[in-house]
């Protein structure tokens, strides 16, 4: 195996970037429980989470028997969804309905998106971002329009000063 040049990004560096940045924050209370997704090649995992009491509330997985015989190939996009639409249905059954989004190092893209979005039909309401809380969004006012400027006329400069521009009929060239 080669080392690592300095331009490249590794794989495995941007996933630790990524773990840092989505991590710092994130916790899970029995009101809003946090949302952890582990996935695999083959099988896609969720749980929810009370971080103040240590308890998984509620999980969903690909190997659940209530899913197991529907899903042909427990890794694919599909699969999530169902896991999704399921963990939905076991939160809503427990009482939980508001939830932390807990995406791990992974990239909200192809069956993260799809797991987060059959969750979200399913009931449950997401918050992306636990550092805005669930503060509702800016109303912004309406600018008004600004006044438009009167363009002030320039005086010329006086005659022979410099940078003045020469005032009358131009010049003719002389003709031999």
């Amino acid at each position: 195996m080669r080392p690592i040049v300095a331009h490249e990004v590794h794989k495995w560096a941007r996933r630790e970037r990524r773990a840092s940045s989505v991590g710092n924050g994130i916790l899970g209370t029995k009101e809003r429980p946090r949302l952890s997704i582990y996935r695999s090649n083959r099988h896609f995992h969720s749980q929810l989470i009370d971080d103040t009491a240590g308890q998984t509330l509620a999980s969903a997985s690909t190997v659940m028997k209530a899913l197991k015989g529907t899903i042909k190939n427990g890794g694919d996009v599909k699969a999530a969804a169902l896991v999704g639409q399921k963990l939905a249905e076991v939160a809503k059954a427990a009482g939980i309905t508001k939830v932390v989004f807990d995406r791990n190092y992974y990239r909200f893209h192809g069956r993260v998106k799809a797991f987060a979005e059959a969750a979200a039909k399913g009931g449950l309401d997401f918050l992306l971002n636990p550092k805005k809380k669930d503060k509702p969004p800016k109303v912004r006012k309406e600018k008004a329009k600004p006044v438009e400027k009167v363009k002030k006329e320039r005086k010329a400069p006086p005659e022979g000063a410099p940078g003045a521009k020469p005032q009358g009929p131009k010049p003719e060239a002389k003709k031999e």
